[in-house]
């Protein structure tokens, strides 16, 4: 199985000015069973910002893409909205009990005019058959409206992990946009939260994004002893980034004792593209 890692495309005024169809054409040009994407679609979230996003991500050409939002992607009372519209229209995942949720604007009130679904929440699970396995995607929304610091509510944990006992896989990976073992201007404050939710299902991959830096850690608590890897990508086509940021991750083998990754920097002057590519393999230390 390949897995192709982007985050932080960040259409609107923050979206660089170098060539998306040459980026496109490099993205296309590895062969990925899955295209993840852990957010920050749009700068502002605007409608028009979605709208471009949505179109370059159909642009690659993979069966299986998965996006989150981001902080960026939940300015707008309408974010919920355009998400689903334009970049993924998944089956949201409700709490049971949501008079309990402490999460800020969660749930819009009822004066709220021109909105479809009143909570502001996008976590949801995808299940996939890949070279005959099954891949259990796992996609929590850190992320608060109006605010660029994130929160999980405990009552969505509680029905995540519900649904994610019904089912039946070989690997089960977790996509979220803040990171959850280090901390940045704008942190998960409860990233704890998530990773006892981790330790509980047991998954040993976990995807962000967020701060425009790579970060490529393992996580291992001696005393219980598990153990996880978190992949924190650089941004795709920020502009707001150093020149060493912009990025996808391309994972050659995914979660195989054979697996290399492979980091695919993209820089961009006069309009042109230029491409820097490193590999990291097992040899390396990533000890799966």
């Amino acid at each position: 199985m390949n897995l192709l890692h982007i985050s932080d495309i960040h259409f609107g005024t923050r979206h660089w000015t170098g060539n998306n169809q040459q980026l496109l054409d490099e993205i296309n040009s590895y062969a990925a069973d899955l295209v993840i994407n852990t957010g920050d679609n749009t700068t502002d979230a605007l409608e028009n910002e979605y709208i471009a996003a949505g179109q370059f991500l159909s642009s690659i050409n993979c069966k299986n893409i998965i996006s989150i939002p981001g902080n960026h992607d939940k300015r707008n009372m309408l974010s919920q909205d355009f998400f689903r519209m334009y970049i993924d229209n998944a089956d949201i995942i409700f709490p049971s009990n949501p008079e309990k949720c402490k999460k800020s604007k969660m749930f819009l009130d009822d004066y709220t005019q021109g909105i479809k679904e009143k909570c502001t929440d996008i976590n949801f699970i995808k299940n996939l058959t890949i070279d005959g396995q099954s891949l259990l995607v796992v996609c929590l929304d850190t992320n608060v409206v109006y605010k660029d610091n994130g929160y999980v509510d405990k009552q969505i944990l509680d029905a995540v992990s519900n649904k994610i006992i019904n089912y039946s896989y070989d690997k089960i990976i977790l996509l979220n946009h803040h990171s959850i073992l280090d901390t940045d201007y704008d942190p998960l404050f409860n990233s704890g939260r998530v990773i006892d939710f981790v330790k509980k299902h047991n998954i040993k991959h976990v995807f962000c994004g967020h701060t425009h830096k790579l970060e490529l850690s393992q996580y291992t608590d001696l005393y219980n002893g598990h153990s996880f890897f978190q992949y924190k990508n650089g941004s795709l086509t920020s502009f707001n980034s150093p020149n060493d940021s912009n990025m996808f991750l391309f994972f050659e083998n995914f979660a195989e004792e054979n697996m290399k990754i492979h980091i695919i920097r993209i820089y961009h002057n006069d309009g042109k593209l230029s491409f820097k590519k490193e590999i990291i393999s097992n040899k390396q230390g990533l000890n799966l």
